[in-house]
């Protein structure tokens, strides 16, 4: 039986995709609508993909290193073994779409939409989602450096088995966010813990960081 003040599950749509012609463009130009497509090793690096669509696609081992991803707005897609040391994609969307084994350096994705996402396994350095808005997202088995939440409005977040070195959530509105099976060594933001399900082992970790917030001496 599950417990009364277990959180929300984030909400994941399943998808199908099926009948996808491989594309094998040489341009891709900002603004352009791919739809029902498959990716097989593109290059995008250094393209200019600014509110490009990606709907119903899938993307296998794509390289998007220094793409201008601003506004690029993705669909009902899979994105996997995608490989950025550097990912420039602030105000990108994100919808009904899964992400494997992600390996990425600097992923400035802040300003960003995200709405029934999954993101499994890989390694980031610092996904930056500062002020985005989050409804449904699952991250799990990913290692990731920093994860910046500041001032997210988020809902439903489920961050399974990940270890995290540095995890910011000051001034974040968090509701159905859980915390529990990862690891964090930093976490900035005590302040903003509202709606966050954490365990035993994660409240002993946070014990120092709680007292000091609320200026408790232990002697």
């Amino acid at each position: 039986m599950a417990s009364k003040n277990a959180p929300r599950a984030p909400r994941l749509t399943p998808l199908d995709l099926h009948d996808l012609a491989d594309n094998d463009d040489a341009f891709f130009g900002p603004g352009e609508t791919y739809d029902g497509q498959r990716f097989d090793r593109t290059a995008f690096d250094e393209t200019n993909l600014t509110s490009t669509d990606f709907l119903e696609c899938e993307l296998n081992s794509p390289t998007l290193n220094d793409a201008e991803l601003r506004g690029v707005r993705f669909r009902g897609s899979v994105i996997n073994d995608s490989f950025a040391p550097i990912m420039k994609g602030a105000r990108t969307s994100w919808r009904d779409t899964e992400i494997t084994s992600p390996r990425w350096g600097s992923a400035e994705l802040y300003d960003s939409s995200w709405q029934s996402v999954r993101i499994d396994g890989g390694k980031i350095d610092f996904l930056n989602l500062r002020a985005s808005k989050i409804i449904d997202l699952q991250i799990s088995d990913c290692i990731i450096g920093e994860l910046d939440l500041g001032g997210a409005n988020v809902t439903r977040l489920a961050l399974q088995n990940c270890r995290i070195g540095t995890l910011d959530l000051q001034q974040a509105t968090l509701k159905d966010v859980d915390l529990r099976t990862t690891d964090f060594r930093t976490l900035n933001g005590i302040g903003s813990l509202s709606g966050v399900v954490i365990d035993d082992y994660q409240l002993g970790l946070l014990a120092p960081i709680l007292a000091a917030h609320l200026g408790i001496t232990v002697a």
